[in-house]
């Protein structure tokens, strides 16, 4: 085996995802072998029902892998408390149950969970943490609003911040950019891109947004019925992997220039 990557933040070795029951095991996808290093951008893509959620969560460790490892900084994940592991990775899903009677600042000073006192007491370093994630991305003067006042838009920006916040160098989102419009899941996108740079932190996550991805993300993991792969997006480009996304008909993938397309007339 090669010596591990210093840089390297998340990795997989032989990795099959799916679910057991009682009766059967369900493989969603197989052999996956992928690398996450620190300050890159990474997104997930593929149609719906490939699998992205359930591959988030099996490298965040919430669902256990059907067969292989998840290493996180080169431990396998299975083997790393929750409190630690709560240092490593920041979470976001779909659908978290969240309280929008919080104000900004609360919402995201639960980020620092995993470092206050049993009583929550927040530190100095503590409350400096928060303040410096409101101000990267921007929301400082929100930071008194009710949650339930915001838009979409601002919400996510919220979310974003608090996972900031918890200070981990892997952060992971499950499709960040549903229901915004485009102006604004291509802002949520450079601003995740904008951090990468910023804080050397590395961020993975789920979208369907596959043009914006191809131009902003530093790697790209793209999941098909039959395989997972991954590269940079011209290495997948050069690939023609991107043509095999869609089934055939409706969307073309335009190489020239690297986007998908409508076809005409169908």
């Amino acid at each position: 085996m090669n010596k591990p990557d210093s840089n390297s933040i998340l990795k997989t070795e032989d990795l099959d995802i799916g679910y057991h029951s009682k009766k059967a095991e369900k493989l969603i996808a197989g052999n996956i072998e992928i690398e996450v290093n620190e300050g890159e951008l990474v997104a997930v893509i593929g149609i719906n029902g490939v699998g992205k959620s359930t591959l988030l969560r099996t490298l965040s460790g919430v669902q256990e892998p059907l067969r292989g490892k998840v290493l996180i900084r080169n431990t396998e994940i299975r083997k790393i408390e929750p409190l630690e592991k709560a240092s490593l990775i920041s979470l976001v899903l779909t659908g978290q149950p969240i309280s929008k009677n919080l104000s900004v600042f609360e919402l995201v000073a639960l980020g620092r969970q995993p470092y206050t006192n049993w009583i929550g007491t927040l530190s100095k370093n503590d409350l400096r943490k928060i303040k410096k994630s409101l101000e990267i991305v921007d929301i400082d003067n929100l930071k008194d609003k009710k949650c339930y006042e915001l838009s979409d838009g601002q919400m996510q920006k919220v979310l974003i911040a608090r996972a900031i916040a918890q200070d981990t160098p892997l952060v992971i989102l499950d499709e960040p950019t549903t229901h915004l419009d485009l102006y604004h899941k291509a802002y949520v996108l450079k601003l995740l891109k904008k951090l990468t740079r910023k804080t050397k932190k590395a961020i993975l996550f789920a979208s369907h947004e596959i043009n914006l991805a191809i131009q902003l993300c530093d790697r790209i993991i793209l999941m098909q019925e039959d395989k997972v792969l991954t590269g940079t997006p011209k290495e997948l480009l050069d690939s023609g992997a991107f043509s095999s996304v869609f089934p055939e008909g409706l969307i073309r993938f335009d190489k020239d220039s690297a986007s998908f397309k409508i076809n005409p007339g169908k």
